[in-house]
């Protein structure tokens, strides 16, 4: 008997263990793990012009510049982060030749006052931060939808820049640049240029009755930070070598970056005229 009982326990603990793997996908159906939505998403009213564009504009390329090994040492010796290519590039050319005589050798070399780092605290696109055309049919006297495409009439040059005035502004513009990219993964550029004659073969119809604009507009990303400047030492004493920051301050700063070979398009169908 006691064997029976033994069985039948077992059983009734592997059924209810299988009543409750069969429960589970119910549970997390209820309780549904939530999506965090992709911040940087284009919308379907923005289209890629890049084969279309009969102004081909340079790819902006700004790849991370690798320090040296000299300049890797030099950079983990500051308290202070470095991030400027340019001022990394200076170290890169930096050569520095150790002798074993150097006992009590001590030298103060100063390279000069420079935006060391940028901090990106905020980064969101703007899909109409520039009207560039207007496309139009007036197609009150017709008696079916009349289609209209995108034609762009001259050509736009789009330029970004930043927000204020700040010492640097070239080293300041790449840092921004490099990190509004890193973020948005957008081709990017504080200057883009859409040609004249630039079309896309998306339809639009206009009906009967009706006056057909079709809006096109150069979209941006407003990035905003902060960047912090330092006055730069370099240090020599004996067979050491590093980086002393001085006079440390931080500032606000704001820019706004075009999107490079996008357009954005509004259409507007109206019995009236706008």
């Amino acid at each position: 008997m006691k064997g029976v009982q033994t069985v039948k326990k077992l059983s009734s603990i592997i059924l209810t263990f299988f009543l409750m793997l069969s429960l589970l996908p119910t549970a997390f159906a209820a309780h549904p793990v939530k999506k965090e939505p992709a911040k940087y998403l284009v919308p379907s009213s923005v289209r890629n012009i890049t084969k279309e564009n009969t102004y081909p504009n340079p790819t902006q390329d700004l790849p991370l510049l690798q320090p040296s090994e000299l300049t890797k040492k030099l950079i983990d010796s500051s308290k202070v982060k470095i991030e400027n290519p340019d001022l990394i590039r200076m170290l890169n050319e930096t050569s520095i030749n150790s002798t074993p005589f150097a006992i009590g050798y001590r030298a103060i070399i100063y390279l000069g006052q420079w935006p060391l780092n940028y901090v990106s605290t905020e980064t969101s696109p703007n899909w109409e931060f520039q009207k560039i055309n207007t496309n139009f049919y007036d197609n009150r006297g017709g008696k079916v939808p009349y289609q209209i495409h995108y034609v762009q009439e001259v050509q736009k040059i789009i330029r970004g820049g930043l927000t204020a005035k700040i010492s640097n502004t070239e080293d300041v513009k790449k840092m921004m640049l490099l990190k509004a990219m890193e973020k948005t993964e957008l081709p990017l550029s504080f200057e883009t240029v859409i040609g004249g004659g630039t079309k896309n073969d998306h339809v639009y119809n206009v009906a009967p009755n009706r006056l057909g604009y079709l809006y096109a507009y150069a979209p941006a990303v407003n990035e905003k930070g902060k960047v912090t400047y330092g006055e730069v030492y370099l240090m020599l004493k004996g067979n050491k070598k590093f980086i002393v920051i001085k006079n440390v301050t931080s500032q606000g700063i704001g820019a706004w970056i075009p999107v490079q070979d996008y357009v954005s398009f509004g259409f507007l169908a109206t019995e009236r005229p706008r």
